[in-house]
């Protein structure tokens, strides 16, 4: 009787166990970004002309204001010539028009208009004589009305003068010169900009990392000639799948990893958040930045990194094996072991990721908890165990 009560007893599950402990736990957002320079300046050919000399290398560092290239510019000093020259004549012919004409044409006004007074003046002094002749018998109708006329044509010749000197120009001949010297100062600032633009120097204290042309290459207008930039400081985008961008906020921290350099992270904080979605490849993604301190200038343009986000993160808190949690209508529990016997007891949680979950309250220090049984049996409360390594 007794052999056969012991057949009857229950075989213990057998099951692996972890227990609560104290650290540090955080959640994370990972995903790829791409580098950028902050600070950045690119040349580029502003005519069609040949590379005359490169004073750098690719790599090299360079100071604010250093000759890095130098195109042929032979082409460009002639036509900055032309450009002059035209502007010089504009502004002549500003200064005539301010002026009212030319220095030979005010002179020849000026002399019109003396002339024309003084025969208005000599007219006016002949019809008064000969109506005061007419008055004492001694001139006739005819020679006062002759005088009169002689004096209106001397204040129409009088007006006429005047008007030139005041309005020598019409409206669409000021309009027309202004024109012209707009045209011609556009012109001259366009030849000194591509000509100073033919001596490429550095913006600021940084790094040529592009230079795709050699010396004696002929270069299209708009072709790239040298790329430079501070990689001291360097910009982060990276692109954030649509169901974390709810938990992106400025300032969190940012770790950076590149696969060329595996033994080194760079660190930094969070400066936007997605303002939109779109369609990225296959994913609905947020693009955030972030800035990154780059020490050693290891970090280069264009390269493609790693990107953990940190969302949230602390320390010295009850945490437990992710895959140790149960849920039951949304409720989490966890299967406790106690005496060698599970337990059905409910958690809070607060803080999770992937491999972890921080305990609110349910559970005490150094608690041990059931993980699933081996064979997949299933595990229920009341059940005697046996923990396995």
């Amino acid at each position: 009787m007794a052999l056969l009560l012991s057949f009857s007893r229950p075989t213990p599950l057998k099951v692996r166990a972890v227990t609560v402990q104290r650290g540090a736990i955080r959640s994370v957002v990972s995903t790829n970004g791409k580098i950028e320079p902050i600070e950045n300046m690119e040349a580029h050919a502003p005519v069609p002309t040949t590379v005359k000399r490169i004073w750098v290398r690719e790599g090299d560092h360079v100071h604010k204001g250093q000759l890095l290239l130098q195109l042929d510019d032979a082409d460009l000093v002639s036509k900055a010539a032309q450009a002059q020259a035209q502007l010089k004549a504009a502004d002549a012919d500003q200064s005539a028009l301010k002026a009212g004409g030319t220095q030979e044409e005010v002179l020849t006004l000026d002399a019109q208009l003396r002339t024309a007074r003084v025969a208005r003046d000599v007219a006016q002094h002949k019809l008064d004589a000969l109506r005061k002749l007419e008055q004492q018998g001694n001139a006739s109708p005819g020679e006062v009305a002759v005088a009169e006329e002689n004096l209106k044509t001397a204040d129409s010749d009088l007006i006429l003068a005047e008007q030139k000197k005041k309005d020598r120009y019409s409206q669409p001949e000021i309009g027309k010169v202004k024109a012209q010297a707009a045209q011609a100062q556009a012109a001259y600032d366009a030849a000194e900009d591509d000509l100073a633009k033919c001596n490429v120097r550095a913006h600021f204290d940084g790094i040529v990392y592009s230079l795709p042309v050699k010396q004696g290459a002929f270069v299209q207008a708009g072709d790239l000639l040298l790329q430079e930039a501070d990689l001291s400081r360097v910009l982060v985008r990276a692109y954030v799948d649509e169901p974390d961008i709810g938990r992106l906020q400025p300032g969190q921290k940012v770790e950076i990893t590149w696969d060329a350099l595996p033994n080194r992270n760079w660190s930094g904080k969070l400066l936007t958040i997605p303002t939109t979605v779109k369609l990225r490849g296959a994913r609905n993604v947020g693009e955030v930045t972030c800035a990154i301190d780059n020490e050693g200038f290891r970090l280069l343009p264009n390269i493609n990194v790693g990107v953990t986000i940190v969302v949230a993160e602390r320390d010295n808190v009850l945490t437990l094996q992710r895959d140790a949690l149960r849920a039951e209508d949304d409720k989490p529990y966890v299967y406790q072991i106690v005496k060698g016997h599970l337990k059905h007891q409910p958690v809070e949680i607060a803080l999770q990721n992937l491999t972890q979950v921080e305990i609110a309250s349910g559970l005490p220090p150094g608690a041990e908890v059931a993980l699933p049984a081996e064979e997949n049996r299933p595990l229920f409360d009341g059940a005697s165990v046996k923990v396995v390594p």
